[in-house]
């Protein structure tokens, strides 16, 4: 195994073992150390902006060596001073598969995301910045496992292909207010908060809660939708890991529900043996459900009768 993988699956591992598991299960096997070098570079990145950089000064210049180094890599110039985390993305980005793909989109929108972070710390944030945020990580992350997935199957671009992965980043800042707030990221607008009279740590308050319940029932609305585009797909891999993306993140709507809209300090649904056998018998049921409805042979995977490369997508 070449030194990149290595070191993007310790990352991975460290970072999380769902995502770690999820990829030896469900990706592409040949594109397997590929989803392994996309998470790591992207953790890695967004730990510099979060955790790492001391100032605004620091966190700016980074993204814009991260832009550059992006820009350059799909440019087929390779330079040759990169930090170990930065040759992770130089071999990703050497084993992209067609022009426009969605690894290039997953790419390109999550390093506009982690530039609006190291721009937005500190400040408040509009309404529709708050919109756009949500609408690049959903883009992101639909494209990025639907390139990882039965790479070149062609996936339905209907108006609710996205909507399931903005509702999960909806929650993930309800699920993060406390901690993000602490570190200086606003996930609650200027215009919600200067019209109600209340600052970001009023979670107690009944216009903040209010306003998290707002977004709650969005998150829930957007998932009933985006399961739906989940629900038409071929390709049951990706079916199952959608499904287990809003479940991971429903969970945590359900716990807000039951706090009547007053956000918890932390969150630790992922952590109960009751998420993970509710996984487990999400993922045996989709898979009875898909087989009944559309005649299954087979799961799905990469298959090579020639000592070649053969994708097959699920029927």
């Amino acid at each position: 195994m070449d030194t990149t993988a290595t070191l993007a699956q310790s990352i991975t591992w460290t970072g999380s073992k769902q995502t770690y598991y999820t990829a030896c299960l469900m990706m592409d096997r040949h594109l397997v150390n590929d989803f392994y070098r996309a998470y790591a570079y992207f953790r890695w990145a967004d730990d510099i902006i979060d955790v790492s950089s001391q100032s605004d000064e620091e966190r700016i210049a980074f993204i814009r060596r991260q832009k550059d180094l992006i820009d350059r890599l799909y440019r087929n110039e390779r330079p040759l001073d990169l930090m170990p985390e930065e040759e992770i993305a130089a071999d990703l980005i050497s084993n992209d598969r067609g022009e426009n793909s969605g690894l290039q989109s997953f790419i390109r929108n999550m390093l506009a995301i982690i530039e609006f972070d190291a721009y937005r710390r500190g400040r408040l944030i509009s309404q529709a910045e708050l919109t756009w945020y949500s609408n690049c990580l959903g883009q992101s992350a639909t494209d990025g496992l639907q390139y990882f997935m039965s790479n070149g199957h062609p996936y339905p671009a209907t108006e609710g292909r996205y909507l399931a992965a903005i509702a999960a980043h909806i929650t993930h800042l309800l699920r993060d207010q406390d901690q993000d707030t602490a570190d200086g990221f606003i996930n609650i607008p200027r215009e919600y908060l200067e019209a109600h009279g209340v600052g970001p740590q009023d979670v107690d308050s009944p216009a903040f809660r209010a306003w998290v319940r707002h977004r709650v029932e969005l998150a829930r609305a957007y998932f009933r939708e985006g399961k739906r585009y989940l629900d038409q797909l071929d390709v049951l891999r990706c079916k199952i890991v959608g499904y287990w993306y809003c479940a991971r993140f429903e969970g945590v709507l359900d716990t807000i529900e039951r706090d009547d809209y007053t956000l918890r300090p932390r969150y630790n649904e992922r952590r109960k043996l009751s998420t993970w056998l509710k996984m487990a018998w999400l993922g045996l049921s989709l898979t009875l459900r898909h087989i009944v409805r559309r005649g299954l042979p087979g799961f799905g995977r990469p298959i090579d009768h020639s000592g070649r490369n053969a994708t097959i997508t699920e029927q």
